[in-house]
């Protein structure tokens, strides 16, 4: 049993991974953690989670030294701000933990990224480069070596998993960028209550509009620029992105269905619905599947992508990459 510590616990994703590693046969749950000034500290973690109750009622410790808690642990899952998985870590590394950090600390080797889109200049460019970015379905076999693991964004996680069939195959007129138009439940912004969350404040809006941070991600790891806009919905969990693209010069609808059927037909968790169908977020909330629908219509095609954004787009994902790394059947703790 892998000795499993989460930090950054109290969230509504680290609540995910509590679930699934206490369920997780190859993994021992050896500690809950929060800051050390959090108001959560203390409490078990099912008081701030009730539907844990019974399953795991682990109290929430404070993290005051990490050493400490490193020289205990094989495994550790950051679900923290980007800017305390920055600063924390290198140390687990260095300990020689296996981290899978759920922030975007690590996920962007780009000249000004940190700066220009997260507030802060990285400190860690060795790490930087050795970070693999964990997208499951198709950085398999450099998750399975890895040591740190960048788990992808909620937003390039449902855009990647549409769009990277087409592209690899060359499928698409790269001309023309992909147009991403996103929805994510309110969930997407954290626990902490504020009036852009309240669901008695939120309307269905655009935000981000030409400067979101994920669409540098989605670009860097597509090898495609592209335009992306998000959008807030006054709904709970899941994201649903439409996207936008023109196929390339004699591209036909069977075409692009061979090759989406093709890409995804080894992998359980991604389900690629067929030519004419529509993803639904209904179909995926609660759960680790993305589901993928297309259409074409002469020159362009319209692909829809369905992920629960706290499963499938954070902590399942995460899971995956811990099941790749470690040798674990696929779907352990997750289906």
């Amino acid at each position: 049993m892998l000795k499993t510590v989460i930090i950054g616990a109290s969230g509504y994703t680290g609540a995910e991974l509590t679930r699934m590693v206490a369920d997780h046969q190859g993994l021992e749950l050896s500690g809950l953690y929060v800051s050390a000034n959090s108001v959560d500290a203390g409490k078990p973690i099912s008081e701030l989670h009730g539907w844990l109750r019974g399953q795991v009622d682990m109290p929430l410790q404070p993290l005051t030294d990490v050493s400490d808690v490193a020289s205990d642990a094989d495994i550790v899952l950051l679900a923290t701000a980007h800017e305390v998985s920055h600063d924390i870590a290198p140390a687990f590394l260095d300990a020689g933990c296996v981290v899978f950090d759920l922030s975007g600390a690590f996920r962007v080797k780009a000249e000004g990224f940190y700066p220009d889109y997260y507030g802060f200049e990285h400190q860690y460019s060795e790490w930087l480069d050795k970070a693999v970015y964990g997208l499951a379905e198709w950085n398999a076999p450099q998750i399975s070596q890895a040591q740190l693991v960048a788990v992808p964004g909620c937003y390039p996680t449902a855009s990647q998993l549409a769009l990277k069939p087409l592209l690899d195959a060359n499928l698409l007129d790269t001309e023309q960028w992909p147009v991403i138009n996103a929805v994510s439940g309110v969930s997407g912004a954290g626990r902490k209550a504020s009036m852009t969350n309240s669901f008695c404040e939120v309307s269905l809006h655009a935000y981000g509009i030409f400067s979101h941070r994920h669409q540098p991600e989605i670009s860097a790891h597509l090898g495609q620029d592209v335009i992306f806009t998000p959008h807030l919905g006054n709904f709970k969990r899941g994201i649903l992105a439409t996207i936008t693209a023109r196929l390339a010069d004699g591209v036909d609808e069977k075409q692009v269905t061979d090759k989406m059927e093709t890409a995804y037909q080894q992998t359980p968790l991604v389900r690629a619905l067929g030519a004419g169908k529509s993803a639904m977020l209904q179909s995926v909330q609660q759960t680790g599947f993305c589901d993928i629908g297309w259409s074409v219509r002469g020159q362009h095609v319209i692909l829809t992508s369905a992920i629960d954004n706290l499963l499938k787009g954070a902590a399942s994902q995460a899971i995956q990459c811990i099941n790749i790394r470690f040798g674990f059947s696929p779907l352990t703790a997750i289906v």
